[in-house]
């Protein structure tokens, strides 16, 4: 499943393990180090809703290997924090948990963003909001706190980047150059080289409240284009349509490059 979130309610722990059954894994991968302290994801599920934290969305990598220790997302929001906008584009701030129970990943908070018009999902780029990380080594619920308080103080950051997204206003040859460049998220060089894209269907928005020239359109509408395959490609004498991402860890991959991307627009 791809990593549009469009559930405002908090899932249920039986839709939860519907979504990831790795998260209620209750023991570490057999080649886990004896270092490893396995702590289930779900622990942190339970603590997180202390803190105000429901998830909406949870999915888990397809492994034919170690099943039930593969990497997993979470993704909390809390109903209390919404960024509001005076053109009625209300943001909820998320983060997103990646976690895994065989002993190669640590607990990966990353911050994210869901448009209520759209009911859209994005990913803040690491280099606007640094993710944080805790280890396997050790967990307190503590700790926990210590990191949501920290990601939840950076959120000024956030709404700074969005008000500059909004203010910066594109011409046609920025918005196409914009899409051109945007392409470099989902393809390769070589297939780049190798492929055409018609740039305006890219930038063509879906639905009437995207319809503009301000970074904040420009960037939500490739955005939604390029992770959910709404566009065609040629190839050779081929023209085919772009396949929709599934996989939760190369869609957090492209919206981090694209958030980036918008970014070297609004400096």
């Amino acid at each position: 499943m791809p990593l549009n979130i469009n559930s405002e309610t908090f899932l249920t722990r039986e839709q939860v393990r519907t979504h990831a059954p790795s998260i209620f894994t209750t023991q570490g991968s057999p080649e886990t180090s004896e270092r490893y302290a396995h702590i289930q994801t779900d622990r942190i599920i339970s603590d997180m809703e202390l803190l105000g934290w429901g998830v909406v969305d949870a999915k888990e990598v397809k492994a034919r290997k170690g099943i039930g220790f593969q990497k997993h997302l979470v993704v909390f929001r809390n109903p209390d924090l919404m960024i509001s906008a005076e053109d009625g584009d209300d943001v909820f701030p998320q983060i997103l948990l990646t976690n895994s129970h065989d002993g190669k990943n640590a607990f990966t908070f990353t911050a994210g963003l869901f448009r209520m018009i759209c009911e859209n999902g994005l990913v803040i780029s690491t280099t606007e909001f640094e993710s944080m990380k805790i280890r396997h080594y050790g967990y307190s619920f503590e700790e926990l706190q210590v990191t949501i308080r920290a990601m939840v103080e950076r959120l000024p950051l956030t709404i700074e980047s969005l008000n500059k997204f909004r203010a910066v206003q594109l011409g046609q040859d920025q918005m196409l150059e914009f899409a051109q460049r945007a392409l470099a998220a989902r393809f390769t060089d070589d297939e780049i080289g190798n492929i055409e894209v018609d740039l305006a269907q890219l930038l063509e928005p879906t639905r009437a409240e995207d319809r503009g020239t301000d970074l904040w359109s420009v960037f939500n509408v490739v955005q939604e284009k390029l992770v959910g395959g709404m566009f065609s490609y040629t190839y050779g004498n081929k023209t085919r349509k772009a396949r929709q991402i599934k996989n939760f860890k190369q869609d957090i991959v492209i919206n981090e490059k694209l958030y980036d991307l918008a970014l070297s627009y609004a400096a």
